[in-house]
């Protein structure tokens, strides 16, 4: 199941911005651009700032996730946001015992394809189990010849062992991240992914992040979603031709 935190984010962000974007439009020196900024004022200006689409004083702030219950298939389109930093649990170090995955909702609810990919998970597991205990055994044999202790044998065998096994598992596999993206390069990510003709799976992701930036940041994520929230739709011919649908269920996200 998915599971969404927002676990860091900059402080102070929306007057921050408001104060870096000041600096573009005022004679004022950096001691001051903070003068006179109240809640009021930070909110009018940061407003006007996102209805023009000045972006660029918004990357000064940053936030950081932690996504659980997501499978690799949508970590492999996550990572393609470049400008973010990732950090994501290895199936190098980490032996899976017992892996979990993500069913696609499709797959889920059609009982003959959901055996069937039930039933190759658990094939899976199998082959995955039996492929580190053959390597296991013939690394560790290998490493107590070369006179390691035992222990030390039995750590670098499992390692090797788990490193090759891992092969076997599917894009379907269960896997945990924490990401950290500036508030521009989130924008963008939100323009991309809530959009319908996103993939399935990140798109609910997307809109998961949306609602908890909007909780601390309102002002700056009013306009946050697919390109077709605030201006025409890009797609063009490959639209989903359901903008107003689309415009409507942004607007009330937060309820």
């Amino acid at each position: 199941m998915l599971k969404v935190e927002l676990l860091r984010y900059t402080p102070d962000g929306e007057k921050l911005v408001a104060s870096a974007a000041r600096l573009c439009y005022s004679s004022v020196g950096i001691d001051q651009i903070e003068e006179s900024l109240d809640n009021d004022k930070v909110e009018s200006f940061l407003s006007l700032l996102m209805d023009l689409n000045h972006e660029s004083p918004i990357e000064h702030i940053s936030f950081t996730f932690g996504i659980e219950g997501v499978s690799r298939t949508l970590t492999h389109q996550l990572v393609r946001h470049r400008i973010a930093s990732f950090s994501q649990q290895s199936q190098r170090y980490v032996k899976l015992e017992q892996f979990e995955y993500i069913i696609p909702p499709n797959i889920s609810n059609n009982e003959k394809a959901k055996k069937l990919f039930v039933n190759a998970m658990e094939e899976d597991q199998r082959y995955y189990n039996e492929i580190t205990e053959i390597l296991f055994e013939e690394h560790y044999k290998k490493y107590i010849n070369e006179g390691f202790l035992e222990k030390e044998a039995k750590s670098k065998a499992e390692k090797e062992s788990i490193e090759d096994a891992r092969y076997i598992f599917p894009n379907a596999c269960e896997t945990k991240i924490v990401f950290t993206m500036n508030a521009r390069s989130l924008l963008n990510f939100f323009n991309l992914r809530c959009c319908n003709r996103a993939q399935w799976e990140i798109r609910e992701l997307a809109i998961s992040m949306l609602k908890e930036v909007r909780k601390v940041y309102p002002v700056l994520f009013k306009n946050a979603g697919p390109r077709c929230v605030s201006g025409p739709c890009p797609e063009g011919k490959m639209t989903c031709g359901k903008m107003i649908e689309v415009r409507e269920k942004f607007r009330a996200i937060d309820n």
